[in-house]
């Protein structure tokens, strides 16, 4: 799932970077690597829970999970807003948005 994200946010950095420039490429990136970032250590926290068979206990731990990478997400843009000062937010959102959509894509594809 990791892979279709970042050849996603590539996807988009490239079309960023022939239709505004470097900057915009860049932007794209971070957007894109926010949602990588968050879902590889929410992925981390969902197999701390592996061995548990309750429902109860396995919904809360896809719940911490998933806060956990809302969380990163959002810390990480943060940090992207302080200190790239030549942001272009379309291209950010558009990286966001690409990762995003292809994890969800990528997850109705599997045998889960």
């Amino acid at each position: 799932m990791l892979k279709i994200q970042l050849v996603a946010t590539l996807a988009v950095a490239v079309v960023m970077y022939f239709a505004s420039g470097v900057p915009a490429a860049i932007s794209a990136i971070f957007g894109g690597l926010s949602v990588v970032l968050g879902a590889y250590v929410a992925s981390l926290v969902a197999k701390r829970g592996a061995n548990k068979t309750d429902a109860s206990a396995i919904l809360i731990n896809l719940l911490k999970a998933e806060a956990v990478k809302i969380l990163m997400i959002i810390v990480i843009l943060v940090i992207v807003f302080s200190f790239y000062k030549q942001l272009v937010p379309f291209a950010l959102i558009a990286g966001l948005a690409a990762a995003a959509l292809f994890s969800g894509a990528a997850l109705s594809k599997l045998n889960v």
